[in-house]
């Protein structure tokens, strides 16, 4: 079988997929990861026969959204929950997320699963708010993550960035904030690349002043601090960050253009990570960090290292809109009957860019049922008027 797909200049070309399945199916037996703590920023799986609009509120298919979390966790895989990739602030309301955060953490302690979700602001209006509605807004979603069992993430706030004055003001309201923390937390440093509202965050578009900032925050509560996600793709700049962390503060990387250099590290450290990516390379991703476990770096780097010109195509500009890539996998795998995502986003990305990246998984060989896969792209380019 061979499709025609569509050129960016209208042409067609032809293409034979792969056919052989996927070769991580099954779940890995047993233990835990060994040498890194590894979280998957996992999707929502938006409900198709929802009478909603793009401003409404969220429609979630519960039931397909929370068995794709199983999927990760089969593979030793914790779960990043309620954070960009299940589009906070791009669709998914703060009523629908905490519902999410409680339904996921109940799920993970069934399944015995590692789980942190995000803590953020996006109940409030930006542009209204004080730093006091700003730290009344974090204690609501910490409270909500905290009464769940589930590890905190302080994700960066859109609220903050447009309240803030100076770097006093971060300071003020992460130090009220890590006070109370009940568990020591991670800290989200997500930068404008991911979500332009974000720009200037921790008081200054200077990354350099940023990150000193950002440094005094976790040095003044080293123990409130299990870690932080720094999602600014700059390798050269995690690397510099992660070594003037306290001892015992752990680096998770959010960088999906050089995940595997900065996880497999060098002879002064490395990143553990969480990951949009790890979404839909979650196998693939925790079979290379088996390889990891047993001191391999060279067989870890062989696995992972194909994977990055996918990583680098779905989360090109404009990044904030990687999600319909990582749904539109989800549903070429099959852990989903429908590509429509929450607010309408499946139309985010161009025809010609899905097509890209269903080539690169195929060539990954990242489908677990490649015929169904070929076939759900058949449907979508006889939908876009490409005839097959």
């Amino acid at each position: 079988m061979t499709l025609h797909l569509p050129n960016p200049d209208g042409t067609l070309r032809t293409y034979e997929p792969y056919p052989e399945p996927l070769r991580h199916t099954m779940p890995l037996p047993g233990s835990a990861f060994t040498s890194r703590t590894v979280f998957s920023a996992a999707h929502v799986v938006a409900d198709p026969y929802a009478d909603t609009t793009p401003d409404g509120p969220a429609a979630v298919d519960w039931d397909a959204t929370l068995a794709f979390r199983r999927h990760l966790w089969s593979h030793g895989l914790g779960v990043a929950e309620a954070m960009d990739t299940a589009q906070r602030g791009m669709g998914l309301d703060w009523p629908t997320a905490a519902e999410l955060i409680r339904r996921s953490a109940a799920e993970a302690k069934a399944a015995g699963g590692r789980i942190a979700c995000g803590v953020g602001t996006d109940q409030l209006t930006a542009t209204t708010a004080t730093l006091a509605e700003v730290r009344t807004a974090y204690e609501e979603q910490l409270a909500v993550v905290e009464e769940s069992g589930a590890q905190a993430i302080l994700m960066a706030s859109r609220a903050l960035a447009a309240t803030a004055k100076t770097p006093d003001d971060y300071l003020e309201v992460y130090g009220h904030l890590l006070r109370q923390a009940a568990e020591p937390v991670i800290l989200h440093w997500l930068g404008p690349m991911f979500d332009p509202a974000l720009d200037g965050y921790w008081g200054s578009s200077d990354l350099d002043t940023a990150t000193d900032t950002f440094l005094e925050v976790i040095a003044a509560h080293p123990d409130k601090v299990d870690g932080i996600k720094v999602s600014l793709l700059d390798a050269q700049r995690e690397i510099d960050l992660r070594r003037r962390l306290p001892q015992g503060v752990r680096c998770y990387t959010g960088d999906d253009f050089n995940y595997p250099e900065l996880i497999a590290g060098d002879d002064q450290g490395f990143s553990h990570a969480l990951l949009g990516i790890f979404d839909p390379l979650g196998p693939l991703a925790a079979e290379a960090v088996r390889l990891l476990d047993t001191g391999n770096t060279e067989a870890f780097r062989g696995l992972l290292d194909p994977s990055v010109e996918l990583s680098r195509h779905l989360f090109r500009a404009p990044t904030r809109f990687y999600k319909t890539g990582v749904v539109f996998l989800a549903w070429l795998s099959g852990h989903q009957s429908h590509f429509t995502m929450v607010g309408g986003f499946q139309s985010a990305r161009s025809l010609p860019h899905l097509v890209h990246a269903y080539e690169l998984a195929d060539e990954l060989l990242l489908f677990p049922d490649p015929l169904l896969a070929e076939d759900r792209m058949r449907t979508l380019l006889k939908l876009h008027g490409v005839d097959q």
